[in-house]
């Protein structure tokens, strides 16, 4: 957590020094219980109430501070596990090229296909992607677990296997591969020429998982998503145009800046 977020809204009286505001208090508690090994990496925090009576807080002001604990890695949430305390400084973020199953975990994230196919490019692609609507283009659609459940949906669409050829013709061999190997479209171009100088853009919004993408999760349609649309490019010619949807209690990624 920030120390510009920890002091956010904090009123400074003259003469007085600046209070915490009491989530923060609480956060900076809970993380000081985790450094001294109260509650050791890896481990899953008690539930709720155990958690609110060992602090003498209530529900209300406990559940604040563990979304901030979440929001800033400190503990990821999972359905079925809990909240887990986090085993190490968060991974390089988002604003470096890599597949999502990368930034979710190498050891642990997993790629489950779903669709592997050819079709007719729609409206999102031509609006991404340099192909004219009488091509066909492949579209992969993935789920990534990790730890056994669903955390990230992926849909993947190419530029048509000339637009590709051109680039590298091993990138189109390597999407023919692709289709029956646990990995992302934006793995496999990566994997088959690692000197391709591949560089994203990305678009994050906020929605909810409608009745089909709920389906893949097992979860309402109601369920609040972060959505990611990136376009990935090679000396600016588009090459692949992605949607990642990762619903409440998906991992966080982070992202870093500097000025």
């Amino acid at each position: 957590m920030s120390d510009s977020n920890r002091t956010q809204g904090v009123r400074t009286v003259a003469g007085r020094r600046p209070q915490r505001r009491p989530v923060v208090e609480l956060y900076e508690r809970i993380v000081d219980a985790i450094r001294v090994g109260t509650y050791p990496a890896g481990s899953t925090l008690p539930s709720e109430p155990e958690l609110a009576s060992s602090l003498g807080v209530s529900r209300p002001a406990l559940r604040e501070a563990l979304i901030l604990l979440q929001e800033d890695g400190v503990i990821t949430v999972r359905r079925g596990v809990g909240r887990t305390v986090s085993d190490g400084p968060a991974r390089r973020g988002f604003e470096r090229l890599q597949p999502i199953e990368s930034l979710l975990g190498v050891d642990t994230a997993k790629v489950r296909p779903l669709v592997r196919d050819i079709e007719e490019p729609t409206d999102l692609v031509m609006q991404h992607l340099p192909v004219p609507a009488s091509c066909e283009v492949r579209f992969w659609e993935s789920v990534v677990d990790v730890e056994g459940v669903a955390v990230c949906l992926v849909e993947e669409w190419s530029v048509h296997d000339e637009a590709l050829a051109a680039v590298d013709p091993a990138l189109v061999q390597a999407l023919e591969d692709g289709t029956a190997q646990p990995h992302t479209m934006l793995h496999a171009l990566a994997s088959a020429d690692p000197g391709l100088p591949l560089s994203g853009a990305s678009t994050v919004t906020a929605t909810v998982l409608g009745r089909r993408r709920g389906l893949t999760f097992e979860r309402s349609p109601d369920t609040p998503v972060v959505l990611i649309t990136q376009v990935v490019s090679v000396d600016r010619m588009p090459l692949l145009a992605t949607k990642y949807v990762l619903p409440s209690g998906a991992p966080g990624i982070a992202v870093r800046q500097s000025r």
